[in-house]
């Protein structure tokens, strides 16, 4: 071998070895997820394995209430703003990748079961729209029109086995299915006269039930969407019969976190008590004094605790129910105005976020110590990209 071939050999693989040391190492997704920041029009992009804030994503207008649903890659979130904004952004290389003004009032929205289509439901004008989730390009219209030129708010959207989505009408006392099989003419099944003021809504794990809870009036509505001919039906009427309702000072939310085996533990609108119910005959089968009006009641992945956080007076605490003996095992003070939690995914620990403490507190759920604390400012929802893989989340 020449001199000459030999340098030349050399040269190249002192080039090839340059180019692997610079090629980025390759990142999966199932340990990241977002926490917003309301008060900047920020995310934070966080990493549950080294419970670290990886950065943030600014530009995202106004996120009270902002909510999150993530693709099937667990590479982009698309974050609903409460301004009507919707944004599609990529948390690995942490930008905006797509955003669009869909409406003026949002309150959050749904991804389709294979990805393609993301949903929104909006206060005002009211309706539901749907977008191609690659694009944001607008593919279908709902108006919640429920009379001439009346348009009712949207709550409760959820997806649906298929290309459907199931959605309450708050002012209309409704609730309708939209199959975007075809996404130009969506088809709409509709239920009405479900119970007053439908506020909220969630789909069980396994996609039989869509129940949704009614501001209107001591309970809740059901739907058996496996039945030959789906109907609504009252369950839990006048749950709180003979009590005083309080004054609701924070609508509770439901999902279906609330599912923790064979039973729902949901929240009682105005009343101190989480509501225990079968989920085989939707009988209620207990109830829970808690420590104020619950907003969310969170089972844990393995369905072995309660998590409870609560509407003002007592947003600053934070209540755990072990499911066997029924018992509120601990009551934790993690900082004031605490308003989501959400558990990593297999349930070993759960963040929760306080936002007024400018806090989010990671918490072991089976020592219930603190392990950690991040300062984020004003932080609220958090989502973890597991949820890409959870019918109705």
């Amino acid at each position: 071998m020449t001199t000459t071939l030999r340098l030349i050999l050399s040269l190249s693989l002192t080039l090839i070895l340059a180019a692997c040391a610079s090629a980025p190492t390759p990142v999966g997704t199932g340990d990241l997820g977002v926490v917003i920041e309301r008060a900047n029009g920020t995310v934070a992009v966080v990493n549950t394995s080294t419970q670290t804030v990886l950065g943030d994503i600014a530009g995202l207008g106004d996120l009270s209430h902002a909510s999150v649903v993530f693709s099937r890659d667990g590479a982009h979130a698309y974050v609903f703003g409460r301004d009507g904004a919707l944004t599609k952004l990529n948390i690995l290389t942490r930008q905006i990748e797509a955003r669009t003004q869909q409406a003026g009032n949002s309150i959050g929205g749904a991804i389709s079961q294979d990805g393609r289509l993301v949903a929104a439901q909006n206060y005002e004008p009211g309706g539901v729209k749907v977008f191609d989730a690659q694009t944001l390009a607008l593919v279908a219209d709902i108006p919640a029109e429920y009379a001439p030129g009346k348009l009712s708010r949207v709550v409760g959207l959820a997806d649906l086995p298929g290309h459907r989505f199931i959605f309450s009408l708050f002012d209309a006392d409704q609730i309708w299915i939209a199959d975007l099989s075809t996404p130009q003419k969506p088809a709409l099944q509709k239920f009405t006269q479900i119970g007053h003021q439908p506020y909220d809504a969630l789909v069980t794990p396994d996609g039989r039930y869509y129940i949704a809870g009614l501001f209107g009036e001591d309970g809740l509505t059901l739907i058996d969407l496996w039945a030959p001919q789906p109907q609504a039906r009252r369950i839990l009427q006048g749950y709180g019969r003979g009590q005083q309702p309080l004054p609701v000072y924070k609508m509770p939310h439901l999902r279906g976190w609330a599912v923790a085996g064979r039973q729902a533990w949901l929240p009682a609108i105005g009343h101190h008590e989480v509501l225990i119910v079968d989920t085989d005959t939707w009988q209620e089968v207990g109830r829970i004094p808690v420590a104020g009006q619950p907003v969310f009641v969170m089972a844990r992945p393995d369905g072995r605790q309660v998590w409870v956080n609560f509407a003002v007076p007592d947003y600053h605490r934070v209540q755990v129910i072990d499911t066997q003996s029924r018992q509120i095992v601990q009551t934790l003070e993690p900082g004031k105005a605490v308003l989501h939690m959400e558990f990593t995914p297999r349930g070993e620990a759960v963040w929760i976020s306080s936002r007024d403490a400018n806090l989010v507190s990671i918490i072991d759920t089976q020592t219930l110590q603190t392990l950690s604390t991040l300062s984020l400012p004003s932080p609220s929802g958090i989502f973890f990209t597991s949820r890409a893989a959870r019918m109705g989340f």
